[in-house]
């Protein structure tokens, strides 16, 4: 089933990654940005029937919303958001990078931007958390990508649509369990990218070893 979807900051690596892999697995897809104007200049020039919207008009017409803004701006942009958002799954895949010190962990206060983001969203939005450790440059490539994608949340049902699509774009999606998990991957983010640098890794990813059985 197709879904209309978001991507808040989608004129970045990642959102516009996301958002072409999305529209290509035939879900309607609109790019946020802080501008309707470059967000409608990134919809052009990555075609397929791709939009472009300001943030908040963005996540107003979706039914699913993905938030891809560096960890610097995730606050003002999700309280940019929040009135828009009610009822809706908001996929935040931040994570809190703060350089110059990026191979080193540095989670925020409230445990994990995740957990920072339902702070800010409150009661009635499904927060789900995940894709915080692929690269975007291969996600912007028709090749498959050597990557699961951990997804978290406190709300099953939102976590399953959100395993889903990445399923749907070519990925393996991986229920990680409750939302405070998702500072495990956060933290896994910095470890990457020690790892890419040091070792001359294009793109190291996480893969979950053992016979998956179906989840329930």
């Amino acid at each position: 089933m197709s879904s209309n979807i978001a991507v808040i900051g989608g004129t970045g690596n990642l959102g516009s990654a996301l958002a072409w892999r999305l529209v290509r697995a035939g879900h309607a897809v609109i790019i946020g940005s802080r501008t309707a104007e470059s967000a409608a200049a990134k919809a052009a020039e990555l075609g397929h029937g791709l939009t472009g919207m300001s943030n908040a008009d963005a996540a107003q017409a979706a039914d699913i919303v993905f938030v891809t803004v560096p960890f610097a701006a995730q606050a003002l942009t999700l309280e940019d958001i929040k009135p828009h958002v009610a009822g809706k799954i908001v996929v935040d895949t931040t994570v809190p990078l703060v350089p110059p010190k990026v191979m080193r962990v540095q989670l925020p206060p409230e445990g994990s931007a995740a957990a920072k983001a339902e702070s800010i969203l409150g009661e009635g939005v499904r927060v789900v958390a995940g894709f915080h450790n692929v690269a975007a440059h291969k996600l912007a490539q028709d090749i498959d990508v050597d990557c699961d994608i951990l997804v978290f949340g406190d709300e099953k049902a939102a976590r399953a649509e959100i395993v889903a699509l990445a399923d749907e774009i070519g990925l393996r999606g991986v229920h990680g369990g409750a939302l405070v998990n998702a500072a495990a991957a956060e933290a896994m983010t910095s470890l990457l990218i020690f790892i890419n640098k040091n070792y001359q890794v294009d793109g190291a990813g996480i893969r979950i070893t053992g016979d998956l059985k179906p989840f329930s």
